[in-house]
Formats: structure tokens, C-alpha cells, sequence
């Protein structure tokens, strides 16, 4: 009888495990046969024997398959896989939609409609690719979720589950107990800190060492619109949180980003979140769109390591490790405020989308919540005034009251508003590159700028390299790279598939101006009047 094959994957994923590599959590688990648990890969158990283990992608395929989560390395609380920003199949779209929340929202039905393909199909490649289901998926998401409530807020365990995504407190309380072999009120007992009463929830955001949480701070302040985004800064003028107010299924919500302070061995290293929301559902969403807007589920140091192999980009990323990308927490937004910021500086961006957010957009105060309906938190940001980004419908009907510049540029904006609120235009982070860029690129006055810019911030996709930006050709020309489009483009194909990452590279010395210059304002106010 032959004796089988090894398994090349099987022998690769027990050296990391062997090795305890923390750059490896999130991105696959480890069943051990012998204790029925499942674990991250930097676990700090005696490594088991390499016959007596499975490796899942999944933690909802290592469920399916009668394990359980370790208690001791808690495999739940780890960044997520950077599979799904690379993967372009069914397979990788379906699990972006899943992070989403459409699953609670739209039921597998509405999952598969969103692919294009039936239930049946779409299960039948989940199971194959993932190990596991779009409802399994779904349900594991769910399981993290209450996991990182339970031990990071002081919210009621019943209003846990419900914020989590479950539909009884039964079902969580039986899901909890399946996934982590202890209760509810068990894993409370956890918690390693007391909760702020502040009004609102503080949620922790892991993400993989070294993060470059400066930068994206930095990128947002620059682009952030009065009324509906802030930021905060110390006394040297330095950005220390972004918040923002955001339009979700439920209604209104906001949230405020600052880095997390990691231990002398990386162990923290992420966001620090507070959040404010109308609906305890929409909690999962938001979390997956501030997870994708700070790119916590990056591999840094594998991107790091191509780019860094290049002797023309060396100095560039030892001086910036574990850069990320600037994603998206509403796609139609994103589209809505590029066509307005197409060929003007970012400064004059702002000023027309700040006026297009002041005289459009949806105002959020106290009587913003579902009438009748006590809100779940109450005071505290979410009800001290703002505005939301108007959405598709609105800039649509009465954007020619607000919008200035040439008629061109007016008539694409609501061309595509109208395309986006009627469904003609689909653009999503469950699309693939090709789907998305070729959806936009086909609407009259998009063009390829435009679309690989929105697939860089909503598709999240980090292969896409901006070569005809001015901005990057500049940056470039300052790292010593190509100065011609062309000649860019063409040298840019040595760093595949983290161009994306070099477009930020390339951007971070003009993002390095601007706020010092604006730090020195902030400081020194009389300046400009000199």
C-alpha cells in the first residue's frame, strides 16, 4: 500500500506553528486531535505532534468539525486574514460580504444574489474553499464579536448578543458555550480592564506589528469634512484620533479611532475604538468598516518585505514600517467625494464636499433615532449634532443646488448618484477589481484615475498603483523612482501584488507637508495672518 504524499502546506504551516510566528494569526487555526481545541498559530502550548493536528482556514470550519477555541491563546481576538483583500474568486467576495454583516442583513439569499450565484452554488464553494458555509461563517463572525463585547464593554450581556447579531439570547448564549466550552458570564470575567463610563462602547481593534497607525491618523485629518468627521491633537500638533459620524441599516453612528499602546512584545498593537450606534445590530458592521478603513488585517511584514527588497525603496519603508491603506466605511460615499476631488487640490476637495455634507446631508442630534424607540446609549457624540454624508438619492435630486465647477464635472456626479441609488451602479467591497473598475469605467466621465482610486479605498484591493497621480509622480520623483507615468507604471510591476502600498509610500512625503504645515498652524494660529 503507497504510503501518501506529504503535504507541503500541511509541513509549511506546522514550522510557523513550531516557530510560535505571530504574523500568522488570523490567518489560519490549529485543531489538535488530541484536546479537541483549536488554536492560533503563536499559541504558547507545548507545540503538538505535527501527525496530530489539522489546519483550518476558518475558525467556523475548525467549529464544524467539533473543536473548540483555545481558552488560553483566545483565537477569536486576533486581525483577520489578508486572504480577502487578495483573493478575487467567489470564495474571497462571499467572506468580504460575510465580515459585512449581510448575512444578518439579507439571509444567505441575499449573499448569493449579491455573488451571482445560487445558494446551493455558493455554499457548495464555501465548503470546498473555506470549510465551512456562508451561515457557519457567519456565525463564527458573530461568535468573535460577542467575544470582544463581553470582554472589552460593560454592556448587559443580553444586549451583547443582540448587538452581536444573534436573534435570542438562547441562541448566544448556546453559541458561546459551543465555540469557547464556557459561558457568557465566564468570559465577562475576563475582562482585564474596567469599562470608561463615558456613554459609549470600547471596543479593542488587533492588528499585525508593525502599524504604521500614524499615517492613516495623518491621512484622515487631511481629508476630514467639518460636521461630520473630527480629529483630535496634542500639544506638539501631532493627530491622536479620527471620528467620524457614519450612516448604517439602523441609523446614525459614530466612532472615534486612536492608537491602542502595544507591549514591549507588539502584543496591543491596534485600534482603540469607541463607538456610539442607533441599532446594537449594526455594532458587527461597523467594526468590519473601521477594521477595513485603518487596514488592520494586513500583513505588513510580508508587504514589507518586497517592497523593502528594492534598493530604491529601502530607506522609504525603514522609515515607515507597516504602512497600511486608507479604506472605506461607506463605498457610495467614497465614489461620490472622488468625482468631486478630481484634478482640484485636497483643500478645495474639502471645501466642496464640506458644503455639499452642510446643505445635504441628513442632520444627526438627539431626535435623530427611531421615534418612540429608546436609544441604547444614550448621550454622548452620536447625539451632539453633525451631519451624515447625503446619500446617492439625495446628491441626485437637489446636488445641482450645492455643486460648483465645470458642468462636466456636475454632470458626472449626479450622473453616478442616480446610477447609485437606482442600482444601475453597483460598487461594494464584495465586487472583484475587474467587476468594479469595469462598472465604473462604463458611466460616462469616469475614468481609469477614478476607478482604481475607489478600488484602492472601497475594494481594499492592494495591488492597484496610481502612476498618473500627480501627487504619487512627485513622491516618487522624491524617493528617486521614474518620474514619466509610463515609465513608473512600468517599474512598479517589480513590487506586485503590494502596489497599492507603494502608491502610499509615494504619497507619505507630500501627507509628511501638509501636517507639518498644518501642525504648525495649529500651534502657531497667528501665521497665517502675517
Amino acid at each position: 500500500m503507497d504510503t501518501p504524499a506529504p503535504d507541503p502546506l500541511h509541513a509549511e504551516r506546522y514550522r510557523v506553528v513550531a516557530s510560535r510566528d505571530a504574523r500568522f494569526d488570523g490567518q489560519f487555526v490549529t485543531a489538535v486531535h488530541s484536546t479537541g481545541i483549536y488554536c492560533r498559530p503563536s499559541c504558547p502550548a507545548r507545540t503538538p505532534r505535527e501527525t496530530g493536528v489539522t489546519f483550518y482556514r476558518t475558525s467556523a470550519a475548525a467549529h464544524l468539525a467539533g473543536f473548540r477555541a483555545c481558552k488560553r491563546c483566545l483565537p477569536e481576538a486576533t486581525p483577520g486574514s489578508p486572504e480577502w483583500d487578495l483573493r478575487e474568486d467567489v470564495a474571497g467576495r462571499a467572506m468580504r460580504l460575510v465580515l459585512d454583516g449581510v448575512v444578518e442583513r439579507e439571509g444567505v439569499p441575499g449573499l448569493a444574489a449579491r455573488v451571482g450565484y445560487s445558494e446551493r452554488q455558493l455554499g457548495r464553494i464555501m465548503m470546498t474553499e473555506l470549510g465551512a458555509g456562508p451561515k457557519a461563517l457567519s456565525r463564527a463572525h458573530r461568535a468573535q464579536t460577542a467575544r470582544t463585547l463581553l470582554t472589552s464593554s460593560d454592556l448587559p450581556i443580553a444586549d451583547v448578543a443582540f448587538a452581536a447579531g444573534f436573534t435570542s439570547v438562547r441562541q448566544f448564549n448556546d453559541t458561546v458555550r459551543e465555540v469557547f466550552a464556557v459561558t457568557p458570564t465566564a468570559l465577562r470575567a475576563r475582562r482585564t480592564h474596567r469599562p470608561v463610563q463615558d456613554g459609549t462602547l470600547h471596543v479593542h481593534l488587533p492588528a499585525r506589528p508593525p502599524f504604521d497607525v500614524q499615517g492613516l491618523l495623518d491621512w484622515h485629518a487631511l481629508h476630514a469634512l467639518p460636521g461630520m468627521e473630527e480629529t483630535t491633537t496634542d500639544e506638539r500638533g501631532r493627530v491622536t484620533s479620527y471620528g467620524r459620524l457614519v450612516d448604517l441599516p439602523g441609523g446614525p453612528a459614530w466612532f472615534s479611532a486612536s492608537a491602542s499602546v502595544p507591549d514591549v512584545a507588539g502584543r496591543g498593537t491596534g485600534i482603540d475604538l469607541r463607538v456610539q450606534v442607533t441599532d446594537l445590530s449594526d455594532l458587527p458592521t461597523l467594526v468590519a468598516r473601521v477594521r477595513a478603513l485603518f487596514d488592520l488585517d494586513a500583513d505588513p511584514v510580508a508587504v514589507d518585505a518586497v517592497l523593502g527588497a528594492v534598493p530604491a525603496l529601502a530607506a522609504a519603508v525603514a522609515r515607515v514600517p507597516g504602512i497600511r491603506l486608507p479604506g472605506a466605511v461607506d463605498p457610495h460615499e467614497i465614489v461620490v467625494r472622488t468625482l468631486i476631488g478630481q484634478q482640484v487640490s485636497v483643500a478645495a476637495a474639502r471645501t466642496a464636499q464640506t458644503r455639499l455634507v452642510a446643505a445635504l446631508g441628513a442632520p444627526v442630534g438627539p431626535s435623530s433615532g427611531p421615534s418612540g424607540v429608546d436609544e441604547p446609549l444614550s448621550g454622548g457624540p452620536l447625539h451632539g449634532g453633525g451631519r451624515l454624508f447625503p446619500r446617492p438619492a439625495v446628491v441626485a435630486a437637489r446636488g445641482r443646488e450645492v455643486l460648483r465647477g465645470p458642468a462636466t464635472r456636475v454632470d458626472t456626479v449626479i450622473r453616478v448618484a442616480e446610477a447609485l441609488a437606482d442600482g444601475s451602479l453597483v460598487v461594494d467591497g464584495g465586487q472583484s477589481l475587474e467587476d468594479l473598475r469595469g462598472g465604473l469605467l462604463a458611466v460616462k466621465g469616469i475614468g481609469p484615475w477614478t476607478a482604481d482610486y475607489v478600488a484602492l479605498r472601497v475594494r481594499h484591493h492592494p495591488d492597484v498603483f496610481l502612476h498618473s497621480d500627480l501627487a504619487v509622480r512627485n513622491g516618487a520623483q522624491e524617493l528617486g523612482l521614474p518620474g514619466t507615468a509610463r515609465e513608473l507604471s512600468l517599474w512598479s510591476e517589480q513590487v506586485a501584488p503590494w502596489r497599492s502600498y507603494l502608491t502610499m509610500h509615494c504619497w507619505r512625503p507630500v501627507i509628511d507637508r501638509a501636517m507639518t504645515t498644518a501642525a504648525a498652524t495649529r500651534t502657531n494660529p497667528r501665521k497665517d495672518e502675517r
